[in-house]
């Protein structure tokens, strides 16, 4: 082992009096002063000897051994053993579940090893500390582990709200109910009411929802002043970015309203997660070095007495020299080979165990199987103030599965055990099972009469009720919203103003900010980027949310947007953490659910930093039934002017397509945007649709028209025909329909002219508000075509674009996107798109570029109607001549 992947050892000491005498003055002023003091003591002494040289910047964390001592340990509130009986059952039923469903089809997976280490972490919360929504209260939310479902599955059957045959559907959804594999408020809409998956989602979502709350209390939105947020995670599950990302954040705006729980089983998929180090010490550093208050519960009550004896410390070191991978061995075996391999390896450590027996070396348990242990854990935690708390609970995965799967490096995947080790468990928790029951794998659930279900049902209701659930609508709904005349008129009647459709959408936004009734349900989100999207006039406006307010006196303080901080600001400005924003927009999204109270987020970045970045975090949002806006400014791959790649965005259109209560929509112009952005808040609001709305929005200054008549329902549907150009009807005259979307519609616009004033070919020119929109909308139709007997139906697409004529799709984003029409249509179809790495230049030299300026829409169209036979193929070469297209140069996307 090198010495940088080693536990610190604690050496043996030359000088015992001396220590002894710096320790019982420790202990003195902790006694007289209180722990704080005692901290504050130990920090300046840490400041001067690292000033003196005396220590190194090593990781600062304390001995592996429980944070809070048995002389401050409070008396346990409820019947232990009653609740270790409960707890037993419960892991009986999770692991029959598990097994059952595997046993029955072979394939559906499940874990039981994970839930195994963490059925004590949550039996305290259960019983003690979560609390459920009540009259005239939130509740607490609860984020949990999410391969321990089956055993939130499994004392909600104890509690009645799921049946044996729901335990028996277990993964088995399709055809018909049944209980999902992780936490899914879309699919378990009344039961689920937030996703922790995929791991790293739950931790960070976590601290965003606290630090949300604080944001509803400053503005008077809600009261969350006693609700607490909880999150139960894996030791494994910290090593994602995103676990640790809002650590800072939480410590940063002193968010005591946040517990995490990490369980420290020390084993993560397939192998241990620090092997030659300590995962609970490592984490230790990190959320002190975050600032936040840590808790560990290492060791069960049986180690109290050794604690009590051991007056040389020799524990501690030993400890200190045992990396994970050897606790891993230890906790996998029994009390003679821990006698062994562990205590016998130093004669003091030997002689404090001299007197145990190896059943009783094996009975000493990890502290996070100790429910007295962690109740003072979890209490201690609730009544800290000033900082989130994080307890480190370590405990053995699998636990009580045996040589079946404790601490086995194959305990997560275990999904079946053979009958000897289902028996094994039976004996070991001592449950009522007999020998054929334990066989069939039969779920036990206490008489409604017993000791069991009474005490599990007056805990809850000392708790407010049963967790998790979730509320699929608000008490009361959104005050009314301004007419769209109102904030947005200036863009349905813009009668050829210059602006941008970012502008267009800034100011209908600050209209709708100005409604004194609406106006404060509005969540405007930024991530740093406020005055690049012109919305540096919000600060002054609405405040820039800051629980402290603003300390200092900002630079700009004469000027009239000045940067303003405000404790019930109502502008989230986030700073360089799109996860974070994403994660705030999603507790504001889900706050008609989590906090009975209606708001309308509205989250604007750069489109190339939403869905390519933050994706996972958008799925989870729409799992979790978000309703809001996402603004995707300075959208498409040629309207952002010199910034190149990293900054262009030709995808994200494709990934929100893919999410199926995601209403994408690329307008190109303000009035189309304004109809968007009115029909969303109808679904929304008025509606109550869970889904939420992506609209993609330019920074280009062109000239906005005013709305054509009769063009709302087609702007909706995905399509609406725009103009005509040519000689209207004129038979011989070639005809093809050109369809564009966003900023590149203009050069549509401009291909047709060319078209028709160069070439003599006549067209129609329709504005592709969403191609998803118009594709989702056709398949929907194709299939109840294939289930009816009856005359099929049109989809609106097919009404719009009928005949052969060829169709010409133009946008600013991979093709990709505008062929999901091409299987619906009967005509042919040229599709430009902007495939390809992005490129730093000017607008017109990018869609030169990649091909989808109006040179190549026009050549396109006159190259289909070659091959429809309509025109000389001599006509093509005298375009090509014409437009200057280099014929010998590579296509985009492979260069």
């Amino acid at each position: 082992m090198t010495q940088s992947t080693r536990p610190q050892l604690m050496h043996r000491d030359p000088d015992p009096v001396e220590t002894a005498e710096w320790i019982e003055a420790l202990e003195a002023l902790a006694a007289a002063q209180g722990p704080e003091r005692a901290q504050f003591i130990l920090g300046q002494v840490q400041d001067r000897a690292r000033r003196l040289g005396v220590t190194t910047s090593g990781l600062p964390y304390s001995a592996y051994r429980n944070t809070i001592p048995l002389a401050q340990q409070p008396a346990y509130p409820g019947d232990a053993a009653l609740e270790e009986r409960i707890t037993a059952i419960i892991r009986w039923n999770a692991l029959a579940m598990v097994v059952r469903a595997n046993k029955a089809y072979g394939e559906l997976g499940g874990h039981i090893a994970s839930y195994a280490s963490a059925a004590e972490i949550f039996e305290v919360g259960f019983n003690h500390f979560f609390r459920a929504p009540s009259a005239g209260f939130g509740g607490d939310l609860v984020y949990f582990q999410p391969h321990s479902a089956p055993g939130v599955y499994a004392r909600a059957f104890l509690e009645g709200r799921l049946s044996e045959e729901d335990l028996a559907s277990y993964r088995q959804e399709v055809p018909g109910k049944g209980l999902c594999s992780y936490p899914h408020p879309w699919l378990m809409k009344d039961f689920w009411q937030l996703p922790t998956g995929s791991m790293g989602i739950g931790p960070l979502s976590a601290v965003y929802q606290a630090r949300f709350m604080r944001y509803l209390q400053a503005r008077d939105l809600a009261n969350t002043q006693d609700r607490h947020v909880w999150g139960v995670f894996g030791d494994g599950e910290m090593d994602e970015p995103e676990s640790i990302a809002g650590l800072t954040l939480a410590a940063r705006e002193g968010l005591d309203n946040l517990t995490f729980v990490v369980n420290c089983n020390l084993q993560r998929l397939d192998g241990p997660v620090r092997g030659n180090g300590q995962i609970i010490q490592e984490l230790e550093s990190l959320f002190v070095g975050a600032g936040w208050n840590v808790i560990k519960v290492l060791w069960g009550s049986e180690w109290d007495n050794l604690f009590a004896r051991d007056t040389n410390n020799v524990l501690l070191r030993r400890f200190a020299e045992t990396v994970d991978g050897e606790y891993q061995d230890l906790g996998s075996k029994d009390g003679d080979y821990n006698r062994a391999k562990f205590f016998d390896a130093d004669p003091e450590t030997a002689a404090l165990v001299a007197h145990m027996s190896d059943a009783e070396i094996h009975a000493l348990r990890r502290g996070g199987h100790d429910l007295k242990k962690l109740h003072a854990a979890f209490a201690a935690a609730k009544a800290h103030k000033g900082k989130p708390t994080v307890i480190l609970a370590k405990t053995k995965k699998g636990y009580g599965m045996g040589g079946a799967g404790e601490s086995r490096m194959t305990a997560h995947q275990a999904k079946k055990l053979d009958t000897q080790a289902l028996l094994a468990f039976r004996d070991r928790f001592d449950l009522p099972l007999s020998d054929k029951s334990v066989e069939a794998l039969e779920f036990y659930r206490p008489p409604e009469d017993s000791p069991e279900h009474i005490y599990l049902q007056q805990r809850r209701a000392d708790q407010g009720g049963y967790l998790p659930s979730r509320r699929q609508q608000a008490s009361t709904s959104i005050p009314k919203r301004p007419a769209l005349d109102s904030y947005g008129k200036f863009a349905l009647q813009a009668e050829g103003k210059e602006m941008s459709t970012t502008m267009a959408a800034v100011r209908m936004l600050g209209g709708l900010l100005r409604d004194k009734e609406f106006g404060p349900r509005i969540v405007p989100i930024v991530a740093d980027e406020a005055r690049t999207f012109g919305m540096d006039n919000l600060f002054r406006q609405v405040g820039i949310y800051a629980p402290q307010g603003q300390l200092y006196e900002p630079e700009d303080a004469g000027s009239m947007m000045y940067y303003k901080e405000a404790a019930d600001g109502q502008l989230l400005e986030e700073g360089i953490t799109e996860a974070g924003a994403i994660s705030s927009w999603t507790a504001a999204a889900t706050a008609y659910s989590a906090h009975d109270t209606e708001l309308l987020p509205i989250y604007i970045y750069y489109s190339m930093f939403g869905f390519q970045r933050v994706g996972d975090l958008i799925w989870a949002a729409a799992d979790q039934r978000a309703r809001g806006f996402l603004f995707g400014a300075t959208a498409g791959r040629t309207t952002l002017s010199g910034e190149g790649l990293q900054h262009q965005d030709g995808s994200s259109h494709l990934w929100a397509s893919a999410i199926p209560n995601c209403r994408a929509y690329d307008p190109a112009y303000a009035y189309e945007l304004a109809v968007i952005m009115d029909h969303g808040m109808t679904r929304m609001l008025d509606e109550k649709r869970d889904e939420f709305f992506y609209i993609t929005m330019m920074n280009e200054n062109y000239a906005q028209p005013s709305m054509p008549e009769g063009a709302g329902e087609g702007i909706l549907r995905g399509m609406y025909h725009l103009a005509a150009y040519g000689a209207n009807g004129a038979k011989a005259m070639p005809r093809a329909r050109l369809v564009g979307s966003g900023t590149i519609l203009r050069e549509v616009e401009a291909a047709a002219e060319i078209l028709a004033r160069d070439y003599g070919i006549a067209s129609d020119v329709y504005s592709a508000t969403s191609f998803t929109e118009l594709a989702r909308e056709a398949a929907e139709v194709e299939r109840r075509n294939r289930f009816a007997s009856e005359a099929p139906e049109q989809s609106h697409l097919e009404k719009l674009l009928a005949g052969d004529a060829p169709v010409i799709a133009a946008s600013d984003y991979v093709r990709a996107y505008a062929q999901q029409i091409a299987p619906f249509l009967r005509a042919p179809m040229r599709v430009l798109g902007t495939d390809g790495f992005g490129r730093s230049a000017n607008r017109k030299a990018l869609r030169r570029f990649f091909e989808v300026d109006r040179q190549h829409i026009a050549l396109a169209t006159i190259e289909a109607l070659v091959g429809a036979g309509t025109l000389p193929r001599s006509l093509l070469k005298q375009a090509l001549d014409d437009f200057g297209i280099d014929l010998q140069g590579d296509a985009p996307w492979t260069r």
